[in-house]
């Protein structure tokens, strides 16, 4: 079976929860405060390590307590770290989480994360190849992403692409990924208001994510791959399953539908827990 590589950021998410938004100039009291390793690429790396092995990560830390936690986290969790870098004289990267009425408003701040350059990650790649999957999301350096994809165009790697947080994308790239799973905002912002056309213009490629919904593809008629709902405490880290898990279940060879029903099924676990990796399903709890 092929290997998962993740190609993304790496960071500690500092989450605050509150039963107040405060409005501009007001403080309020919050009910808690937690840190949690977190990151786009690394928790999308935990969930796929959590449901298969030859998980790897390819990002970067900074030198400080922050970095060596997260580096320790993703070991534990069986994410092979060989191809992490630990950047001297930088930080790590932070994302700020607000918890309100079961939704997440996030500020990340990338430090180390700018460090992931296209000069750095595409050697590292000639270690992989066509029975491998590529994962990618929009917290590292443009750059990257674009000649990410174009190296595995060249060299038949699979690529998905999580466009989160959200950008402008060219059309090349999106034309050259095997999968793009925006939510069902990026999607919007993505391809102006035109979705369903943009459906039926990448079929069986362009999947978007619905929440507790399920998640949206074409393939001779529009699929709603129905979703699986459960309880929430914090939705923090739901569509970062969501990709991990339908990297898993495609480099095992599930068909398109297959995959995005477990895909379904683990992000729904993610949503019962504190924090983005705190409710992250195992194998076991799907099977």
């Amino acid at each position: 079976m092929g290997k998962i590589i993740v190609i993304g950021s790496a960071s500690m998410d500092l989450v605050v929860k509150s039963e107040i938004l405060p409005k501009a100039g007001e403080t309020v009291m919050g009910t808690s405060f937690f840190t949690n390793p977190g990151g786009k690429g690394a928790n999308q790396a935990v969930a796929a390590a959590r449901l298969s092995n030859q998980v790897y990560m390819i990002g970067a830390v900074g030198d400080d307590a922050y970095g060596k936690q997260i580096l320790e986290n993703l070991k534990e969790n069986h994410v092979d770290i060989t191809y992490m870098d630990i950047i001297d004289n930088e930080k790590s990267g932070t994302a700020h989480i607000t918890l309100y009425e079961d939704d997440n408003r996030i500020i990340v701040v990338p430090a180390a994360n700018n460090y992931i350059t296209a000069d750095i990650v595409l050697p590292k790649l000639e270690n992989f190849g066509k029975e491998d999957i590529i994962l990618l999301q929009h917290e590292i350096p443009e750059e990257t992403i674009y000649s990410v994809v174009r190296y595995a165009a060249e060299h038949d790697i699979k690529v998905i692409l999580n466009p989160a947080p959200y950008r402008e994308l060219d059309k090349e790239i999106i034309e050259k990924v095997t999968w793009l799973t925006p939510n069902e905002s990026e999607s919007e912002l993505l391809f102006e208001n035109q979705v369903e056309k943009a459906l039926k213009t990448y079929p069986r490629k362009l999947i978007i994510t619905q929440g507790a919904k399920g998640a949206l593809f074409y393939s001779d008629a529009q699929q709603l791959i129905e979703g699986y709902k459960k309880e929430v405490v914090d939705t923090t880290g739901a569509g970062d399953t969501f990709n991990g898990a339908l990297a898993v279940a495609l480099i095992e060879n599930k068909s398109l539908e297959d995959a995005v029903n477990f895909a379904n099924l683990a992000g729904s676990f993610s949503v019962t827990g504190l924090g983005a990796q705190g409710a992250m399903p195992y194998r076991k709890d799907l099977e």
